[in-house]
């Protein structure tokens, strides 16, 4: 692992510990510069290329479901780690069922499943663009519904 400070090519593995989705967290240090820096390993697995409203497929961008949950969670007490993990969860999901190809639509509905019980104005945010809510009344409907429940 190359030294993040000198960039030195050796260091030293301090601490190991795993997490609940099969990633390792290791806490190194620099052979030459004593610096020392956390590195993070997760297994790599396939995903499923998702199909888009128009046809068009595209390989699964774990980033870019992040930068969209988060334009959703702006301004809320929504923390990054509730976020990588409801990516996680989506993402373990996708790579559990097995299939070759998955359609935007799955996605997005374990993204507002995932929302809803995280933070609902988040919710809401994310469900006036991915459901269309074009309208107040429309907006207004799905609130009664959240405040329903």
């Amino acid at each position: 692992m190359r030294c993040p400070y000198c960039k030195h090519e050796r260091s030293r593995v301090i601490d190991t510990s795993h997490d609940a989705r099969g990633g390792v967290r290791r806490r190194r240090e620099c052979e030459n510069c004593r610096q020392r820096f956390s590195t993070y390993e997760r297994p790599i697995l396939a995903t499923p290329l998702i199909v888009k409203q128009d046809g068009t497929r595209e390989e699964f961008d774990r980033d870019k479901l992040i930068r969209g949950i988060r334009i959703s969670c702006a301004k809320r007490p929504v923390s990054a780690a509730d976020i990588e993990r409801l990516v996680g969860e989506i993402e373990a999901t996708l790579q559990a069922m097995g299939r070759a190809e998955v359609s935007s639509r799955v996605v997005g509905d374990m993204v507002i499943a995932g929302l809803k019980d995280l933070d609902q104005i988040a919710y809401i945010r994310y469900a006036i663009v991915y459901l269309g809510l074009d309208d107040l009344g429309a907006i207004r409907g799905e609130i009664d519904r959240i405040l329903e429940s």
